[in-house]
Parts: C-alpha cells; sequence; structure tokens
C-alpha cells in the first residue's frame, strides 16, 4: 500500500464519518441551541433542561435517518473489502 493509497483511504474514513455523524449532531446541535435561547429570554436557568430533548433529538435523527446512514456504511465497507487485494500488495 502506497502512501497515496493510505492517505485516500484515511480521507474517505475521515469523510464517512462526518457523514454519519453530523446529522444527528447537527440536529442536537439546533434543539440545544433553540433551548438556550429559550431559557436565556425566560431567564430559567436550570442546566438539565437540555439533556433530554437533545436525546431526544439525536433519537429521532437516527430513527428517521438510520437506512441512510447503514446503506452508506455498508457501501464504504464493500468498497473497503472490495480494495483488500489493492490494499495488501
Amino acid at each position: 500500500m502506497t502512501q497515496e493509497m493510505f492517505l485516500d483511504q484515511a480521507l474517505k474514513a475521515i469523510l464517512v464519518m462526518a457523514i454519519l455523524g453530523g446529522p444527528s449532531l447537527l440536529l442536537s446541535l439546533m434543539v440545544g441551541l433553540t433551548i438556550s435561547i429559550f431559557q436565556a429570554v425566560t431567564q430559567i436557568n436550570e442546566a438539565t433542561l437540555t439533556f433530554i430533548p437533545k436525546i431526544a433529538a439525536a433519537a429521532i435523527a437516527l430513527v428517521l435517518l438510520g437506512p441512510w446512514m447503514l446503506q452508506n456504511l455498508m457501501d464504504y465497507t464493500s468498497s473497503i473489502l472490495i480494495n483488500l487485494p489493492r490494499f495488501a500488495k
């Protein structure tokens, strides 16, 4: 395996991680920001108020986007396994 092949596979792995983790993290971020703005407007200083909605948002994102995420992960895994003989050289 050459350095170029290794760097290409590392870049693909990082990209797949960002694609798979991004939607649930962004949705949790938006929910947390919305609740923080609500807390600032209403002057409610409860630190634990954001946890349950963020967990629920992440769970909803995983339920809705789970098949798409699984398909991306399967595509990446199959490309790794298909190219495995090329990497062994």
